[in-house]
């Protein structure tokens, strides 16, 4: 579980990242977690885009991403959603 220091540092870092998935009309389905937990393992700290024409709603696909990945949900602002999980191999941010 992360602090609020923790995920305002976070935060700050996903600032200038660009969203690398997209949750659209499908939803989320099983491969889209797997190249998010993959993804995760790569860079720590992604950002994922939901669609307009996205059925569920944001709050939930949020939840439902962070739980099936293993990381923590760090902030939903508008339809971007940043996530975290520590890397097992490829240690790159340093929480405070």
């Amino acid at each position: 579980m992360l602090t609020g220091k923790q995920k305002r540092f976070l935060r700050a870092k996903a600032h200038h990242l660009n969203p690398i998935f997209q949750v659209g009309k499908g939803g989320v389905n099983e491969n889209m977690v797997k190249q998010i937990g993959e993804a995760l393992e790569a860079r720590e700290l992604i950002k994922v885009s939901i669609l307009q024409n996205c059925e569920d709603d944001r709050d939930e696909v949020a939840r439902e991403i962070s739980s099936r990945s293993g990381a923590e949900l760090v902030q939903i602002i508008g339809n971007i959603i940043v996530i975290y999980r520590e890397s097992s191999e490829n240690k790159q941010i340093e929480l405070p």
